[in-house]
């Protein structure tokens, strides 16, 4: 009988002893396993982030040279607050002029260009926006003002103005009105 009770006690301690020596095996799978997960996470990440610098540089090297994301920016009107801008355009021989509304999306940043306190352009910083604008829109032809092309004549207008204010002083530029006549 103490036969039987030691076999008893081997057999009842042996399941006991494979299912402890179990998770020693487990453990270093679910470890690996872990890792691995952890490992393919971070790997992620850090392209994410690598990506997405990249990206934001290749916008702002671009012709564009401000990304779309930027603080809310100042809005002002060019010229007449009713009427906008009149000039001549097409040359002296075309007798053609052009009433814009044109209102610029300033950056509220630049103290140079814009009054911090009122909102308003800086007195030298308007001559020189209405001389660029003036000058730009009096040398462009008649062709380019085709509705077609306005988001092109946006652009240049912008270039032509940030290259004068320094690089981010105008945001966008919006259209209001037009009358070519």
């Amino acid at each position: 009988m103490a036969d039987n009770e030691k076999e008893a006690a081997a057999a009842a301690a042996a399941p006991e002893g494979e299912a402890a020596a179990e998770p020693k095996k487990r453990s270093p799978i679910i470890l690996i396993a872990v890792l691995a997960v952890l490992g393919l996470a971070l790997a992620v990440g850090i392209s994410i982030f690598v990506t997405t610098r990249i990206m934001a540089d290749a916008v702002n090297d671009d012709g564009g040279g401000e990304s779309r994301h930027h603080d809310n920016g100042i809005y002002l009107k060019l010229g007449d607050p009713k009427d906008g801008i009149t000039v001549n355009v097409g040359g002296p021989r075309a007798g053609k002029f052009l009433r814009a509304g044109i209102v610029l999306e300033m950056n509220p940043g630049r103290s140079s260009v814009i009054n911090e306190e009122t909102h308003t352009f800086q007195p030298d910083a308007e001559i020189k926006i209405m001389d660029i604008t003036t000058q730009f829109l009096r040398a462009t032809k008649l062709e380019e003002f085709d509705a077609t092309k306005q988001d092109e004549l946006k652009r240049q207008l912008k270039d032509a103005l940030n290259s004068e204010l320094g690089s981010g002083s105008v945001y966008e530029i919006y259209i209001t009105s037009f009358m070519l006549q």
